[in-house]
């Protein structure tokens, strides 16, 4: 069960707003104090992305443009797929395992991400936070993957690179792999006896 955010996808608005301001701390600033993680979080909770930017401007109406941006050009906030965890999960895939994903995206942009991306094609099911109105770490959409997939916790692999979604999965029973890297993860999942050691390295 794979995070995509960070895992697999490469997702950090600061791929497009690097391309707006002069410099990096013009960047830093916005995304800490503006179109912060956590106001884009309630997108994520299933927040319209019309009611989010119209909010959002008029708390910060000089920065209009700019937050108009980070829905508008939303694809622009991402970079190439990380291919190493890609090939993790083309062995999985190889291998027969099932296939599932768990993420904190906005239920209007997920559409695009299937049409970006075919690899996400390879799960068998996705459930998508905006879709759901919960997001990771709350029980709830940990929740929503179980009663869907029939899945047992106990014999399902759970891996996210945020703390606290790792910490509440494995309170919830989840064997966890906490993600650093694509060959770390790897690793993991040949110490787990997921993937034999006599595949290619990451």
């Amino acid at each position: 069960m794979f995070d995509l955010g960070g895992v697999l996808i490469d997702w950090d608005p600061r791929h497009l707003y690097r391309k707006i301001f002069v410099s990096e701390e013009e960047v830093d600033d916005f995304l800490s104090t503006v179109a912060t993680l956590e106001w884009h979080n309630e997108q994520d909770r299933g927040r319209t992305l019309e009611e989010a930017t119209a909010l959002l401007i008029s708390q910060h109406p000089e920065y209009g443009p700019e937050i108009e941006a980070y829905y508008g050009r939303w694809d622009e906030m991402f970079g190439d797929p990380i291919e190493g965890s890609l090939r993790v999960l083309q062995d999985l895939r190889e291998q027969g395992h099932r296939l599932y994903a768990i993420t904190n995206w906005p239920a209007e942009t997920f559409p695009r991400a299937r049409e970006r991306w075919d690899f996400l094609g390879w799960f068998d099911d996705i459930v998508v936070s905006g879709e759901e109105r919960a997001t990771k770490p709350d029980r709830e959409i940990y929740d929503v993957l179980v009663k869907r997939t029939g899945l047992d916790p106990a014999t399902t692999v759970f891996i996210d690179d945020r703390e606290p979604n790792v910490r509440a999965a494995g309170d919830l029973g989840f064997i966890t792999v906490k993600f650093e890297d694509a060959a770390q993860l790897r690793k993991d999942l040949v110490r787990l006896g997921v993937l034999p050691d006599h595949l290619p390295d990451a």
